[in-house]
């Protein structure tokens, strides 16, 4: 089942996010070992991250400023002074018993996400974003009955962005962590690979009768996909309905996702703030960002995906949908402008994008950088189909031909196919009067007003033609012979 009305079995969904996203240093964010992924267990962590005593933490400059432009591209207040804290938990995975954070005083605040869902405008607020460390990794070999700890990974620097409970369908989150994911990769700050686990989301589920406080959350963590994460959340939302329905009450608990089984199932109670003792980290000072560190930030910056639609709306006169849907890579908004430029035709290109070009895309599992049709070749296919040359019916198979890579000129196609349309009027008007004067009784019918019976001898034309004839050019001659 697909959440998609906010009322389910008269219960509201209320849906809050919680994403780490792991940022594209060369470095840890308190060390100076590396973070590449995949390495031998235990190879890329040193003292500090180890917490050998002695060891102090130093920040890593450029984890700041990834938070930075992660606060540029969410409209956020990026805190001038902000607090590092220790926030207390005690897991094998974590070397020093607690986890350096942010608390009372993020990096990142406020802020808000974008996204259509279908047609629809939708904005999810943020909370706030603050930069902490990652924890190590416990790995469980259950045919020996051992456990070891990895940590490789402890250190690694994190961004940790919250959103307000704004939800309200399994679709709406999904759409939402899209959304993010597609920001921090398109702005640089993260590689978005949610199989490696650099981009992680926990969503707290809750449900509500229409007006009532909202309901106990539960949290299911480390979603690694966005099906599992519309599984889980759908799962989510018929258990605690159902269990309301039997008169139980929901408890505070964090959850995992079985996708082999399709449900969650409770891992621990859930903790608040104050079970983890936060208090300031006395090893790290302040955090100071100039607003001159900002503003150089903002320089380096790519056109942000927000910006780039509302230009291709100003600029090539498309929908907001269209815009939104064409920015959601850098790769996609490229090929779209490059064919838009180089065709003359911006909204059918990006018809042709959002619709041929993507279902070919999502069947064969591919980007747009693999598409085997080039945003000159389609640029030529578009041309062709606006000055007339070919239908759009000839168009589509002219598009086949060039992504089986039987050619790749879009002339040399159309004329070894013969798909050129019959634009000639003398031609077309012979072949009109032909079948007006074979079709007595559709052009009679016509003229007491049935219109089916014009697309009748629309269809005679055409047929006549042998589908070559312009289709636009066919009614216009069509409907000035029959009202002459």
């Amino acid at each position: 089942m697909t959440t998609t009305s906010k009322l389910i079995h008269g219960y509201e969904v209320v849906i809050g996010f919680e994403t780490h996203t792991q940022l594209a240093t060369q470095s840890k964010i308190f060390s100076r070992a590396p973070t590449a992924f995949g390495a031998e267990p235990n190879t890329q962590a040193c003292a500090v991250d180890l917490a050998l005593p002695g060891t102090l933490p130093v920040m890593n400059r450029e984890a700041v400023a990834c938070a930075i432009k992660l606060g540029l591209a969410l409209g956020s207040h990026i805190a001038p002074v902000s607090i590092f804290a220790r926030k207390n938990y005690f897991y094998p995975d974590l070397p020093k018993g607690y986890q350096i954070s942010q608390f009372e005083i993020p990096v990142v605040q406020g802020g808000e996400v974008e996204f259509f869902l279908g047609d629809e405008k939708k904005t999810v607020r943020l909370v706030r974003a603050h930069l902490e460390e990652d924890a190590g990794k416990s790995l469980h070999e259950d045919f020996i009955g051992q456990s070891g700890i990895d940590l490789n990974r402890a250190g690694t620097p994190l961004l940790e962005i919250v959103t307000e409970p704004d939800m309200r369908s399994s679709d709406e989150a999904v759409a939402y962590a899209k959304e993010l994911h597609k920001i921090v990769t398109w702005i640089g700050i993260c590689d978005g690979n949610m199989q490696e686990g650099s981009f992680r989301c926990d969503a707290n589920v809750s449900v509500r009768k229409p007006g009532a406080p909202l309901g106990t959350r539960r949290e299911i963590k480390n979603l690694n996909s966005f099906k599992f994460m519309q599984q889980a959340i759908d799962y989510e939302i018929r258990w605690q309905i159902e269990q309301i329905e039997d008169g139980h009450a929901i408890q505070q608990a964090t959850v995992l996702f079985d996708p082999d089984t399709g449900e969650t199932r409770a891992m621990r109670t859930k903790e608040d703030a104050a079970d983890y003792r936060y208090f300031p980290d006395p090893d790290l000072p302040p955090l100071h960002i100039s607003e001159q560190w900002v503003q150089e930030q903002r320089a380096l910056m790519a056109e942000l995906p927000r910006t780039m639609a509302a230009r291709f709306v100003a600029d090539y006169g498309l929908p907001e949908y269209d815009a939104t849907t064409l920015t959601q890579s850098k790769a996609m908004a490229a090929y779209f402008e490059a064919v838009a430029k180089a065709c003359g035709a911006p909204k059918l290109a990006s018809n042709w994008i959002m619709g041929e070009v993507s279902r070919r895309l999502n069947a064969g599992e591919i980007g747009i950088e693999q598409a085997p049709v080039s945003s000159a070749q389609l640029a030529a296919l578009i041309a062709r189909i606006a000055d007339g040359t070919i239908s759009n019916n000839a168009a589509r198979q002219v598009f086949d031909a060039l992504w089986a890579g039987e050619s790749a000129d879009v002339d040399a196609i159309i004329e070894s196919k013969g798909l050129k349309q019959m634009n000639d009027t003398g031609a077309l008007e012979k072949i009109i009067d032909e079948v007006v004067a074979a079709n007595a009784d559709n052009v009679a019918q016509f003229r007491a007003g049935k219109d089916k019976a014009f697309n009748a001898l629309v269809g005679q034309i055409m047929k006549a033609s042998k589908g070559k004839a312009n289709p636009q050019q066919v009614n216009d001659l069509l409907r000035a012979r029959l009202t002459a």
